[in-house]
């Protein structure tokens, strides 16, 4: 489906050079902001093609674009002012402005659902990125300010101007972004156990698939928990990331021995399947609340994601069963 039908046209090879407001952000997604209508399963084509060539040469997606760099863009059907929206997503941009939890000028935030990837790519043609950009087809510029993985719901940040998302990525790195999940695990998780510092190394498996691990040659990797509820046979958890490695509040989590409830990556079978004979058809990780300093004013910024009604309801029938 294509909102805002229009007459599509055949572009010719063009040459794009990258002005210092465009530098630091990945190729795939300068190429996915430019090519406004062509799905991110053409774009990553294209680019194993080596149809895409900057200053001459093959670049990964991944590549950062330095200011000076020309960029060859081949031949793509793109729409002058449509977005290509594949029928079962369609749903998901209907819905997606009752998602939005805070906007200003410069950013929004997003109460993702899960089973939305943060975007697109590696076999996902469509993700909230791309579904942001077809619901607000106004906005010249929308970029992620970070990931959250597909199954986790909750607060995430869409920066609206390119000075936004440089000040938004300084922020994560010097650490003033603040993140507090929730997420319930299977037993009764020690109180004692407040921080866990354990370095963490991912893998990638010939499937494709990414599996993390704790490794003393991992990455440097910190999160502070806090118990918010027991339950009988179950914890609900608030944590707290100090730094942002890929599934680090699952691996940690599972480290400890009380796996995410309903995890299929590192989660326990036995309390995934009590969980899912409770209702449960997602993974229970939740951005419940995420602090920052507003790119503009400086001043301190809080928003905070309502739990799903699905994840609510696990909560309230273990409160009943503990009666």
């Amino acid at each position: 489906m294509v909102i805002q039908n229009k007459e599509q046209k055949s572009l010719k090879v063009s040459y794009h050079i990258i002005e210092e407001d465009e530098a630091n952000q990945r190729l795939d997604n300068y190429l996915a902001r430019i090519l406004k209508g062509v799905p991110r399963s053409m774009i990553y084509r294209i680019l194993r093609r080596g149809e895409v060539r900057v200053n001459k040469g093959r670049v990964n997606p991944s590549y950062k674009l330095r200011c000076g760099d020309e960029v060859r863009v081949p031949p793509v059907r793109v729409s002058e002012d449509s977005v290509f929206i594949p029928s079962s997503n369609l749903h998901i941009v209907k819905d997606l402005s009752k998602h939005i939890l805070f906007e200003n000028d410069l950013l929004l935030v997003v109460n993702k659902p899960s089973g939305i990837a943060a975007h697109g790519g590696s076999g996902i043609e469509f993700g909230l990125i791309e579904s942001l950009r077809a619901l607000r087809s106004e906005c010249k510029f929308l970029e992620l300010a970070h990931r959250l993985d597909k199954e986790t719901s909750g607060c995430l940040i869409v920066a609206k101007r390119r000075s936004a998302l440089r000040n938004l990525h300084e922020q994560f790195r010097q650490r003033i972004v603040k993140k507090r999940y929730l997420t319930l695990v299977p037993g009764k998780w020690n109180r004692k156990i407040q921080i866990v510092d354990a370095p963490l190394v991912r893998n990638e498996l010939r499937s494709g698939e990414r599996m993390v691990q704790v490794s003393k040659d991992g990455a440097p990797s910190t999160t502070t928990f806090d118990v918010v509820e027991y339950f009988k046979d179950a914890t609900l958890l608030a944590a707290m990331p100090h730094t942002g490695r890929t599934h680090q509040i699952r691996v940690h989590c599972a480290y400890k021995g009380h796996p995410v409830g309903n995890d299929d990556k590192y989660g326990d079978k036995e309390f995934n399947k009590f969980l899912h004979e409770l209702g449960l058809k997602r993974m229970f990780l939740h951005a419940q609340k995420i602090s920052f300093l507003d790119p503009q004013s400086g001043d301190n910024l809080k928003v905070e994601a309502p739990l799903d009604e699905q994840l609510q309801n696990i909560l309230n029938r273990l409160k009943e069963n503990a009666r």
